[in-house]
């Protein structure tokens, strides 16, 4: 009777450290889930940022190559009406 309740006392102490490791394992997981979870957010801010910046900054180079290309496509037509 002796040895059942020490056998009953072991399992229990074996069964109590291994819920113990659990929560350890638990809390490392919810550690790591809460880094990503903000590191997510702060990459989610800087991508609305960003694409706000670019919708409302006007495209500069856009105009720069209208302007050249109308300038290369009427000297480029004045040559070939001087030639004929």
């Amino acid at each position: 009777m002796n040895r059942e309740k020490f056998d009953e006392f072991l399992s229990s102490v074996k069964l109590n450290e291994l819920l113990h490791k659990q929560e350890e394992t638990e809390k490392k997981k919810s550690k790591v889930l809460w880094i990503c979870a903000v590191a997510g957010a702060v990459v989610a801010v800087a991508a609305i940022a960003y694409g706000v910046y670019r919708f409302f900054t006007p495209d500069y180079l856009e105009d720069f190559e209208d302007d050249f290309e109308d300038d290369f496509e009427d000297d480029f037509f004045d040559d070939e009406d001087e030639k004929e």
